[in-house]
């Protein structure tokens, strides 16, 4: 028995990690000299070698490409759309819709129904003691701001009330 390891045939430029990628970004780090984006359909970061001019919350549509020699760091190739993105805690209560399909559905269960237009609604029913943790999980969850990315959405506005059985009821509304 030898201790040779194999020849591979190892070809960087087939390795996909190195090639240009396009896809939808939320800006999860920037200071004036660099960048970090979240692909909001893979979950991979990219640290941007320098800022494009994003800041943090932003969503962008973009290619980006890996900065030779080490490929460590990423570059912006082309920015096709940017906007911000919002989250705010509504004085308005859920809406009738939104009550009722929270009365269809057990404590600790979410609801997704689109919206008129563009977006999404997710309802949630949590114990009417845990309403206030519901709504800060949702706005300090990065989830919530990938999840507009990807929806192509620039507000996520949340609601809270009672339920017709008395249950706390969350409304996330993912709106343009």
């Amino acid at each position: 028995m030898t201790d040779e390891i194999p020849e591979t045939d190892f070809d960087a430029d087939s390795d996909p990690e190195e090639t240009e990628k396009t896809s939808t970004f939320l800006v999860t780090n920037a200071d004036e000299d660099s960048a970090v984006l979240k692909d909001v359909q893979s979950g991979q970061v990219h640290t941007l070698s320098s800022n494009p001019g994003v800041s943090e919350t932003d969503a962008v549509e973009a290619t980006v490409a890996p900065d030779p020699p080490m490929n460590l760091t990423w570059s912006v190739v082309e920015v096709e759309e940017r906007r911000s993105l919002s989250t705010e805690e509504s004085d308005e209560p859920p809406t009738v819709h939104e009550r009722e399909m929270a009365a269809e559905q057990e404590v600790g269960e979410v609801r997704r129904t689109e919206r008129a237009g563009t977006g999404e609604i997710h309802v949630l029913t949590v114990p009417p003691e845990d309403t206030d943790d519901a709504v800060s999980d949702v706005l300090d969850d990065e989830g919530t701001l990938s999840r507009a990315a990807r929806l192509g959405v620039s507000r996520v506005e949340v609601r809270t009330g009672e339920g017709e059985s008395g249950e706390g009821v969350v409304s996330v509304r993912y709106m343009p």
